[in-house]
């Protein structure tokens, strides 16, 4: 039946080709986008657990940059360890020589006093300037913080987060301090601390002979302690690299697991788009041809 009001053909043309206009827009959006699930209209699921990923992502951006900062902060105090240890020439290392070659009979100890004290000046300068972004882990004061956390990793199971840290214990490397309870400040019982013991007025008495031995001891100690501190140190060190390192690879290991979650296969849209073009301009030319069949109804009253 050719019907004036009902054109059944054009009806189903219409529907065709809003269908395709519909694909045809998904289809854009994902390509423009490079997502196939960009909003929550497109998967409530997969959009929610990307968000969810995404936001422990930038969490782990924040520990990488922490991590970063604390290494920094580490190696700043390791170097000023090492270098307080010294070699043949400087630090600790000479001091301990220094000592030994005051044990000799008859030498100018007072000479060899003027070397000391230069390296006693040097080791509390080295500490001092070890200070990276306003903390200092050698030379403390009153105000320093007894303990130091240093976030070194981030997870999330179900709905609570856990963050990792790594705690550094000021007094493990603390050379000097406030109240002079330092490696290099703390007084013997008996004797003075490293920073200020004195040499210029010992003789080759037996008793000042014995007080040599004992300062002698004194630095060997302070050496094996600071050495411990800059092998802890150094510890820490290489805990942070290897946590920063493994948070890079999380980062990058959870990027792929989003983009399997909501990136689009861009081979696939661009076929699918070349395919729903020709099906628009089809169904336009469909409806067209639909529309004018009308037409032939006025041949029956001519």
């Amino acid at each position: 039946m050719s019907s004036l009001l009902t054109n059944s053909t054009a009806m189903t043309a219409l529907q065709t080709l809003r269908s395709v206009s519909s694909q045809l827009s998904t289809t854009q959006t994902r390509i423009s986008t490079g997502q196939r699930v960009s909003t929550a209209s497109d998967n409530a699921a997969y959009w929610s657990i990307a968000t969810s990923m995404r936001a422990d992502n930038a969490a782990l951006s924040a520990v990488s940059d922490s991590l970063g900062l604390s290494a920094a902060t580490v190696d700043t105090e390791y170097t000023a360890l090492t270098t307080v240890i010294g070699d043949k020439d400087s630090g600790l290392t000479k001091l301990q020589s220094l000592l030994v070659e005051a044990k000799t009979a008859g030498i100018d100890r007072s000479k060899i006093q003027a070397d000391v004290t230069q390296i006693q000046q040097q080791m509390k300068a080295t500490a001092n300037a070890a200070t990276f972004n306003g903390i200092n882990w050698l030379s403390t004061t009153a105000t320093t913080p007894t303990t130091f956390s240093l976030v070194s990793s981030y997870s999330r199971v179900g709905g609570t987060p856990t963050i990792g840290s790594i705690t550094v214990t000021t007094a493990n490397y603390s050379l000097y301090t406030s109240a002079q309870g330092g490696i290099l400040d703390t007084a013997g019982s008996t004797s003075p601390s490293i920073d200020t013991m004195s040499i210029s007025a010992l003789t080759d008495s037996a008793a000042d002979q014995t007080t040599l031995d004992g300062y002698i001891a004194q630095v060997t100690a302070g050496i094996n302690s600071v050495a411990s501190a800059a092998a802890n140190l150094g510890a820490v060190k290489n805990r942070l690299s290897t946590n920063s390192d493994f948070v890079k690879s999380l980062m990058d290991s959870v990027d792929r697991g989003i983009g399997q979650l909501v990136d689009a296969d861009m081979n696939q849209e661009s076929t699918r788009l070349s395919a729903l073009q020709v099906q628009q301009q089809l169904g336009v030319q469909a409806l067209s041809i639909a529309n004018n069949s009308s037409q032939s109804i006025l041949s029956l009253f001519r």
